[in-house]
């Protein structure tokens, strides 16, 4: 059925597709007995990482659900947890469209959104509404700056967005590597990252983590290691979409934006490796998920969490429980017992 999507226009098909989960998302029983069959509850699947315990390590990565408007669907369609935004101090239109272009020869995506969303202060009211339902899922929260807000005031805005959303996110992600916002990526430079961190790891509690870009050299990765825990950050979200186009074959692949899907996987699983040698940080894994191997490759290679966008797209409603099934098969045929045992 999602298939048929594929007819429409990306943005406005996205557009139909999170309208009609927004609606599910309030229906009650309407959505918890249909959840009863599609989540996959199973305590060997159980990860405990950021002081939080997640039902499984799949999330869904921040820019699906941009404005908290279907938490509880995502609940429902099975995943262990969920990350909105990136969400700005005050709502911002984003790019001009078009602006998501699907690769289907590449089985990938490029966007160019520009961090449109409704606002923080939104975002805020539908979190706070879905918090009262007591859904046992955790909910992640990134944080953006304004495209025309100068990146000497960046900080300001990441710290309006914190405050505003801070009470409701279980843990909180700084976007310094969209490729969408002009001069957003300087902000993973290090005396910019260094002030920025300086003036919000105080400003909360809870778990602060960093999503870092895929184009970034090994020494400047090193770099945003060291000021993470230089700051005591949690963890690092490791990949945002890249501007690479190596080895495309679809007629899109010239567009302007940030690629994500397939083309992303073999960058993120070499990031990943780079970052899993330093201990003390949370990593969670993003770019190019398709299947309970890619899952599994992920967390024996060092990962806790892993986030999907573009293999969702791809994989239809049913790609959570599909994949978590897939992936007690991995445990039974690789003899181990539960999920926490990778890392014991």
């Amino acid at each position: 059925m999602h298939r048929l999507f594929f007819a429409l226009d990306p943005e406005y098909a996205h557009e139909l597709v999170l309208k009609a989960l927004a609606w599910w998302s309030g229906r009650g029983p309407l959505l918890e007995v249909p959840a009863r069959l599609l989540r996959v509850e199973d305590p060997r699947l159980r990860v405990r990482a950021l002081g939080l315990t997640f039902p499984n390590p799949l999330g869904l990565a921040a820019g699906m659900d941009k404005d908290a408007k279907a938490l509880a669907a995502w609940w429902a369609l099975g995943f262990g947890f969920a990350e909105v935004g990136t969400l700005t101090p005050n709502p911002q239109g984003g790019n001009p469209r078009p602006r998501l272009f699907r690769l289907l020869e590449d089985r990938a995506l490029i966007n160019r959104m520009g961090f449109n969303n409704e606002g923080a202060s939104r975002a805020a009211e539908r979190l706070r509404r879905f918090r009262e339902r007591g859904l046992p899922f955790p909910v992640g929260v990134n944080l953006g700056k304004g495209r025309d807000t100068p990146l000497e005031r960046a900080a300001e805005d990441y710290l309006l967005a914190l405050r505003l959303l801070e009470p409701y996110g279980d843990y909180l992600v700084l976007n310094v590597s969209s490729p969408n916002t002009p001069g957003l990526r300087t902000l993973q430079e290090a005396p910019f990252l260094d002030e920025l961190l300086f003036r919000l790891r105080p400003a909360t509690a809870k778990p602060l983590l960093l999503k870092v870009a895929p184009d970034l050299p090994a020494p400047a990765l090193d770099q945003v290691v060291a000021l993470a825990l230089k700051h005591r950050l949690e963890g690092l979200v490791a990949v945002n979409t890249t501007l690479s186009r190596e080895g495309l074959r679809s007629p899109w692949a010239k567009e302007a934006g940030g690629l994500s899907g397939r083309p992303l996987k073999a960058r993120a699983l070499e990031v990943l490796g780079h970052l899993a040698q330093v201990p003390g940080l949370t990593l969670v894994s993003v770019g190019g998920i398709e299947g309970a191997r890619d899952i599994w490759e992920r967390l024996r290679r060092g990962a806790r969490l892993v986030q999907v966008y573009t293999g969702f797209v791809y994989g239809g409603p049913l790609f959570p429980r599909r994949v978590l099934l897939d992936l007690l098969g991995l445990l039974r045929a690789e003899g181990v017992g539960r999920l926490e045992e990778l890392w014991s």
